[in-house]
This record gives structure tokens, C-alpha cells and sequence, in this order.
């Protein structure tokens, strides 16, 4: 069994409702508006639906994908309601996600791993990134896990205080080799630090390194090799952390990080606060990496293990 295997609570559902209730309004609101009172679904119905879609940051590609199979579906139907619209919507998005090989996180499994299982989490500065490691540090320290976190960030002096901070908060080990020194060095002798000291988990913090310039990207290539010289198979998880906030930019910043290492997972954060949530959609149904995580609030267990039928279950839910 996963050691992240989580029964949707009632409390858990509340905080997604929350997290998605301005994604909601936008595209489930717009949505009601558009099929409501539609005997047929015809092509002003399909163009306002691809506009609501696009608008709601689900990309173009993934737009293109529901509208036909949509229409696909519909077009031998004489006469559809609201309720079987919406029913049919809901169908052919929860199917197209399901379609992208990716696993919802309680299909993943730790328990043939060999700890320290070692966790190199990327992103660019302001996604949330730092806050990311700290929630997901308290769902290990729960389970019982002795836990370090690497303070790769060397150039801000308020990221490595920042991460410093959750590791007191959450009562875990802290490495840090000071200001300045080699985000690479600093990787390798915190795995070494996890290897000597029997931790079960090392979570490695990075600069926020903007996905356009080119050396910075390399420069986490390197630090990813220097992990596995050490512990080879390691980075055994890249986390890729992005702001749902930044709707399409979001996407832009995937494609680059996943040309630059081989991210394995992702984590969306700041759901709450956007109306583009849609934007989960595109990149699940772009990219082949599972989305493991989302951030539906500032509180330390608002960041929710991400599950695709929930989530439009949620979006497509009257209030």
C-alpha cells in the first residue's frame, strides 16, 4: 500500500471545493449558461463551449480534443438535455485523462524502495516551491519518516531561511552548506548526510531558475548527476512545482524543464486562488507525468494528493 493511500474525508472534500471554487465559477458557471435550455448541440453551441474552454486555460490542443469527441458522441442523439450534456462533458474529460498513462497518486507504491528515497524538487521563483517541500515533508513526518531537508537554493539567502524554517516547523533534519557554494556539492552531501544519519526520505531544494535562461538549466542537469554519483538511481523523483495562477505560462515552463532533466511528477500549487484551474487538464493531458499533488489552500494539509475523478467530479458539482 502507498504510504500517501488517502481516503477522499468529507474535510478533504470541503477544502477541494474550496481550492476550485473560482475555476469553478468561471468554467462550470459559463458552462450552465451555455447548454442551458439546448435542444441540440449544434456549431454556435460547440464555438462558445471552445471559447469557454480556451478561457479557462485548458489549451488549445486539449479543447480540440473534447470538442470532437463531444460531437462525436452527440451526433446521432435527437435531443440531449442539460443534465445529459453536462453528464456527457463530464464523461469524455474524465476519459481523456484517464488516457495520458499517468496514475493517480494511490496507485503509486514505495514499498520496494530502498530508503533514502531521494526527492529533487524544480521550479521557477514564486510557484511556491519552498512552501511545496515543507507540506510534503509533514505528510512523510506523519507516516513516521526521518526526513532531510538539502538546502540547494545557495543564492538567496531567504530561500535557504525559508526552507530552514519548515524544517524546524515540521522537526526534520536540516543540511546547508551556506551561501554561494555549489548548488551540486551541496546535492551530493545531502544525500551522503541521508545515507549516514538512516533517513528515509531526502527532499533537495533548487534555485528558482527562470526556464529561459540556458545555463541555469544545465546547471540543474548537473546537480541531478551529481545526485546519482552518489546514489546511483537517484533522483528516484524530479518534482516539477507550477502556479495554476499563471494559467498557459505554466505549460511553457513544463515543456522547458522537462527538455532540461527527466521530471517524473508534478505539483500544481495555488489552485485557490485562480480561475484558470483548467490548466490542470492541459498539462495532465499534454504531458505524460503524473500530476501527484495540488495546492488548494495556505494551510499545511491543503496540499492534496491530485485524483482526476475527483477533481471534475468537483468542477462539475452544482452548489
Amino acid at each position: 500500500m502507498s504510504i500517501f493511500k488517502k481516503y477522499f474525508t468529507k474535510e478533504r472534500k470541503t477544502d477541494l471545493d474550496k481550492g476550485l471554487e473560482k475555476t469553478k465559477k468561471s468554467f462550470f458557471g459559463k458552462i450552465a449558461t451555455a447548454v442551458a435550455g439546448k435542444s441540440t448541440v449544434d456549431e454556435a453551441f460547440l464555438d462558445e463551449l471552445e471559447g469557454i474552454l480556451i478561457e479557462s486555460d485548458v489549451g488549445l490542443e486539449t479543447t480540440v480534443k473534447i470538442i470532437e469527441r463531444l460531437e462525436k458522441q452527440v451526433a446521432t442523439t435527437k435531443y440531449i438535455n442539460t443534465s445529459e450534456l453536462n453528464s456527457i462533458l463530464h464523461s469524455v474529460i474524465v476519459d481523456i485523462l484517464s488516457e495520458n498513462n499517468t496514475v493517480d497518486i494511490e496507485d503509486f507504491t514505495y514499498d520496494e524502495i530502498h530508503w533514502p528515497y531521494i526527492i529533487l524538487v524544480v521550479g521557477v521563483n514564486g510557484v511556491g516551491k519552498t512552501t511545496t517541500i515543507g507540506k510534503l515533508t509533514h505528510q512523510y513526518k506523519k507516516r513516521g519518516k526521518k526526513i532531510v531537508l538539502g538546502a540547494g537554493d545557495t543564492f538567496r539567502a531567504a530561500a535557504v531561511d525559508q526552507l530552514k524554517i519548515w524544517a524546524d516547523r515540521n522537526g526534520v533534519d536540516f543540511y546547508n552548506k551556506g551561501m554561494n557554494t555549489d548548488p551540486a556539492a551541496v546535492a551530493y552531501e545531502t544525500v551522503q548526510y541521508a545515507i549516514n544519519n538512516d533517513c528515509h526520505v531526502c527532499i533537495i531544494d533548487t534555485a528558482g531558475r527562470l526556464h529561459t535562461k540556458k545555463h541555469l538549466m544545465e546547471e540543474l542537469t548537473k546537480i541531478k548527476n551529481s545526485i546519482n554519483k552518489k546514489l546511483p538511481g537517484a533522483p528516484h523523483e524530479v518534482l516539477l512545482v507550477l502556479d495554476a495562477t499563471t494559467g498557459q505560462n505554466a505549460v511553457e515552463q513544463a515543456k522547458a524543464f522537462t527538455a532540461a532533466t527527466e521530471v517524473t511528477s508534478l505539483a500544481m500549487t495555488k489552485l485557490d486562488g485562480s480561475a484558470k484551474g483548467g490548466v490542470v487538464l492541459s498539462i495532465s493531458d499534454q504531458f505524460k507525468i503524473p500530476i501527484k499533488y495540488i495546492g488548494v489552500g495556505e494551510g499545511i494539509e491543503q496540499l492534496q494528493v491530485f485524483n482526476k475523478a475527483a477533481f471534475v467530479d468537483t468542477l462539475f458539482e452544482k452548489d
